[in-house]
């Protein structure tokens, strides 16, 4: 653990401050310093050691910049765990076992690079290339007040151990989090209320092994199918309004977690602590019974949080700037935590290194901005705007996890692979020319939902839930990677005209 404080007789003059040393903090100051070494840069974290998160697991943008941008590969390959894909697990009224649940998900280990992360281990990784870069760090420490000066000096007063010590300097960054403490100052923070989602989770310890001998043994068929690891994969157990996700980590402990729409289920407020209430609702799926059967989960880390959805109005001012969960979250469902890190941190140290250089960034933060608050509505829109209502059903999912991945790959991995850093110039959905694709990603899912309502109106919703597999073959960058997307959507249009029709024409579903 990195501590340092300095003494109170300091008044420290910086070109940044940052909020907040965990990854988005850590991950800025390492792109500021690797490229202006001149540069006085403080961190200013709160915490003594940081805590487990929420979200432990990267995709293939996220990987990529910790691995390439950041330059931690091999601590990545050493100290953290491979991550094997995304991996899905369906039940209805017939399904009694783990064997008897649909599935879906690599059927050979993927081939591109991802991880499960222990945030803990990890942020302190990503701190500790800071201060080698050259950043200060003060710790524990709190801000109190704060002065904001559009185009000026920022000014704070920062409280530690040392007393209380006041710090000026031309940019502030909030990386600080769901606490997103400059957004609620400055009441740019807005929940987004089409998308109501909570969460409650914990770590638990002596789970049952999703590749091991004894359910080998007892369902020799279901464990011969798929050839990939499917225990170091991002396990979701999914069912009508929520996900249950399943993320091992190093050394043995495994976090799981329930993310549900409040529209559709209620989490149960009866029967023991938060923590026997979690354990009973995940043992209701086959999948979570027949794994957690001598689990416990651990006293003192069981946590749950309410609307999760929000966005910051503003991104950046010139003298403020946020980056990660501080700007906005929309849904831990595939794991995007980690890529708005990586283009919100990247694009707020070109920022910040443009006005540092001299250049007038007027235009360059009128067109932060819009880009990102553009890539928030139009990515929220294209992948999570309901559907809860259909991520549960197998034929529904199935369809949309092919499209949404085949997607993710031609229009957003491509760019980072091909261009490396400046691949993370734009955000996802944000280019002038990317309004098509939010059309078509926007379209199925809202059709998608459109069908599950009828599905679940006509007692027809998860009528392929047990039962049936399928074996993905993980994309790459070849010629017939537009095809399989094509023929995915192909399939999508299947279902509009053996289903969809129901709800053409905005009658009763």
């Amino acid at each position: 653990m990195l501590s340092q404080t300095m003494p109170n007789t300091h008044s420290g003059q910086y070109d940044v401050v940052i909020l907040g040393g965990a990854l988005s903090g850590a991950a800025t100051a390492v792109q500021l310093l690797r490229q202006n070494k001149a540069l006085k840069v403080l961190i200013v974290e709160k915490s003594e050691s940081f805590g487990r998160r929420v979200g432990e697991s990267t995709v293939e943008v996220s990987a990529y910049f910790m691995g390439h941008v950041l330059g931690l590969t091999r601590y990545m390959n050493d100290c953290q765990l491979p991550k094997q894909g995304m991996r899905f697990w369906f039940t209805n009224e017939e399904t009694r076992s783990i064997a008897d649940c649909s599935e879906f998900g690599p059927q050979y280990n993927v081939r591109l690079p991802g991880y499960q992360l222990d945030r803990a281990t990890f942020d302190e990784k990503v701190l500790s290339l800071a201060v080698e870069a050259g950043a200060e760090l003060m710790r524990p420490a709190r801000v109190g007040t704060i002065e904001l000066h559009e185009g000026g000096v920022q000014r704070l007063v920062i409280e530690s151990d040392a007393g209380e010590q006041t710090v000026e300097t031309r940019w502030l960054v909030d990386a600080s989090g769901v606490a997103a403490v400059i957004a609620r100052r400055q009441n740019w923070l807005v929940t987004n209320e089409e998308h109501p989602i909570a969460t409650v989770w914990s770590r638990f310890k002596n789970t049952g092994d999703f590749d091991g001998l004894e359910l080998a043994e007892r369902y020799p068929q279901w464990a011969g199918r798929s050839f990939g690891v499917r225990g170091q994969a991002t396990n979701h157990l999914v069912g009508h309004g929520y996900w249950i996700w399943w993320i091992p980590l190093k050394g043995g402990d495994v976090s799981i977690g329930v993310v549900y729409d409040q529209r559709l289920m209620t989490f149960p407020q009866e029967g023991g602590s938060l923590g026997e209430r979690l354990m009973a609702f995940l043992r209701q799926h086959p999948v979570g019974g027949e794994l957690l059967a001598n689990a416990s989960f651990t006293p003192g880390d069981v946590h749950a949080r309410k609307n999760l959805a929000y966005r910051s109005t503003t991104f950046a001012s010139d003298g403020v700037a946020l980056v990660g969960d501080s700007a906005g979250f929309m849904d831990p469902f595939y794991s995007p935590g980690m890529d708005w890190i990586s283009f919100t941190t990247h694009n707020v140290s070109r920022l910040i290194l443009a006005e540092r250089s001299g250049s007038d960034i007027k235009d360059l933060l009128a067109v932060h901005n819009q880009n990102f608050a553009t890539a928030y509505k139009r990515w929220f829109e294209a992948l999570y705007k309901d559907k809860y209502f259909y991520m549960g059903d197998y034929e529904l999912m199935q369809v949309a996890f092919r499209l949404d991945l085949g997607l993710y790959y031609l229009g957003v991995v491509q760019n980072v692979v091909k261009y490396g850093s400046k691949g993370l110039d734009l955000p996802p959905f944000s280019h002038a020319h990317a309004g098509p694709a939010h059309w078509l990603m926007a379209g199925y899912n809202r059709r998608l939902s459109a069908m599950a309502r009828s599905r679940k109106e006509r007692g027809q919703w998860g009528r392929a839930n047990a039962h049936r597999y399928y074996g993905f073959n993980s994309y790459r960058f070849a010629k017939h990677m537009p095809l399989r997307v094509a023929k995915a959507y192909v399939d999508y249009l299947a279902l509009e005209v053996t289903e969809g029709w129901r709800t053409w024409f905005g009658g009763k579903q």
